[in-house]
């Protein structure tokens, strides 16, 4: 299918890594101008040697400042942001009797924040032009409860309901904002979260991972671009009626109507 993305100027937080890499992967392979942002330099600048044309910027988004600064100079380097790919920050996973109100706070800043510190400049800008695509890529914690992630699930629940509510809010703008929420998926962050798993059932990292792709119905995880492709249609004008919602892309494992 042809996107017709050529041209666009996309950024991708935390895109110097896992499903954020393989989705600046697939929009420079539309011909899209690039921009990705981490907190680390060395991952930056991995990724600006593996993606040869991608302009990389080290900031921490759940500074607003850094955030604001961030989408400034993405507009100076490239121009205006036509598509905004959330892809940044995760809650650190932890055990129920482990968790305090500073775990609690910290999901937020790592992952709320980090989206919404964003997503703020970014959709008053393309809301002034009359065009504009958000993709938020969540995860499912924020539909389906797990006792390793409570905090992060709170952020990624909260991050739905922003999704729906900008949608609404600036739909007669030109902007469209859509969510996508992954199931496990293979990347350091998932391997994390097996191993917090593991550790609160009293298991090897091995006998969890096995337990969890046992249970998905397509019997393996999700990889990166598999994410990543429906992320570049989302935000083609392929799907240019379609904002406002959260899409699981689960391979099955919660089959519920939403």
């Amino acid at each position: 299918m042809k996107l017709d993305l050529a041209g666009k100027v996309v950024v991708v937080t935390g895109g110097s890594k896992g499903i954020g890499f393989a989705c600046a992967k697939a929009f420079l392979a539309e011909g899209a101008r690039v921009g990705i942002v981490s907190r680390s330099k060395d991952n930056i600048d991995k990724a600006c040697a593996a993606l040869p044309g991608i302009e990389g910027v080290v900031a921490d988004l759940s500074d607003a400042a850094q955030a604001e600064q961030t989408v400034a100079t993405f507009a100076d380097r490239l121009g205006p942001i036509d598509v905004l790919v959330n892809s940044a920050g995760a809650a650190k996973r932890t055990p129920p009797d482990d968790l305090s109100p500073a775990a609690y706070r910290a999901a937020m800043d790592a992952k709320y924040f980090s989206y919404v510190n964003a997503i703020d400049p970014v959709v008053k800008t393309m809301a002034a032009r009359g065009q504009g695509v958000i993709v938020n890529v969540i995860g499912n914690g924020g539909k389906v409860a797990s006792p390793t992630h409570i905090p992060g699930g709170a952020a990624n629940a909260a991050l739905m309901l922003v999704t729906a509510g900008l949608a609404n809010a600036y739909a007669a703008k030109g902007v469209r904002v859509v969510a996508l929420n992954p199931g496990l998926t293979e990347t350091g962050r998932v391997a994390q979260g097996l191993a917090a798993d593991a550790q609160l059932a009293g298991t090897s990292v091995e006998e969890a991972r096995a337990r969890s792709v046992e249970r998905i119905p397509m019997g393996r995880m999700a990889l990166p671009e598999d994410i990543a492709n429906a992320v570049v249609f989302l935000a083609s004008d392929k799907a240019g009626y379609i904002t406002g919602v959260s899409i699981s892309m689960d391979g099955a494992l919660v089959p519920t109507v939403v």
